[in-house]
Parts: C-alpha cells; structure tokens; sequence
C-alpha cells in the first residue's frame, strides 16, 4: 500500500471510540407527555375516589338525622365549596378524557404513535369545556 499516508494508516488502525449514549428522548411514560398523562390521571383518579366517598357518606346522613344532613349541605354553599366544585370539575373533565385517550392508545393499532399529539388534543378540549364552564361557576358563587 504505497499511495496510502502516514494518517490513513493510522484512521485504520485506530481503536474506534466508544461514544456516550444518547440521552433518550423517553418512552411512552418516561418523562414526557405520556408519564404527566399517566401522573395526572392517577391524581384524578384518586381526588374523584375521594370526592365519591364523602359524597356517600354526607348523602348517608340523611337516614341519620336530616337536620345534621341540612347542616352539611349548608356548608356546601360557600365560595370555597364553589371553588371546590370548580376543581372537582376539572379533575372529572380531564379524568374522562385522557380514559379515551388511554382506551385509543390501548386499542387503535397506531395508537401509541400518536399518543403525544392525543395528549396535546386531551389538554386542548378540557380548556376549552373548562373555559364554557368556569365563568357561569363564578358568577353562581359570587351571585354574578
């Protein structure tokens, strides 16, 4: 090998390198939209589980004592009972939602590819229901 330099040589000989991994860009629940999907929901899940069982437990004390029953229900017409009910909303709105994109990435056979964009579409639908419900909320609780 008489044309080849002194550096070509050496390129061929060279012991390649070893190169640090990319750093991932995330699975479908590492980091990214699908694990804030996944956090969001588990959340919900768990506000709403809550929700349900006061819900049961003041509705029950209706058999108990109807005037205790009167006594919790007033308190349920308050500003911060209002607010409430605002967040609860919201939590049942996204709850919902991300459970149908949960059920597509689940059965659609392309599912898992477009997660991402069905994430951004779950977010943008449950502004705009948050948006028609939250200003009639407000003028109820603050008599609007």
């Amino acid at each position: 090998m008489p044309n080849e330099t002194a550096e070509t040589l050496a390129q061929k000989r060279a012991v390649p390198t070893i190169k640090a991994p990319r750093r991932p860009a995330g699975t479908l629940y590492r980091g990214r939209e699908g694990m804030w999907s996944w956090v969001l929901h588990r959340i919900t899940g768990v506000a709403i589980y809550f929700f349900l069982l006061v819900h049961i437990l003041d509705t029950s004390l209706v058999r108990l004592s109807p005037e205790a029953y009167n006594a919790v229900i007033g308190t349920y017409k308050t500003p911060i009972m209002g607010l409430g009910e605002i967040a609860l909303v919201a939590a049942i709105g996204l709850h919902g939602l991300n459970g149908l994109r949960i059920i597509l990435i689940d059965f659609w056979s392309v599912g898992t590819k477009h997660q991402k964009l069905m994430f951004y579409i779950v977010i943008a639908l449950w502004i705009v229901l948050l948006a028609g419900f939250i200003p009639r909320q407000l003028m109820h609780i603050f008599g609007g």
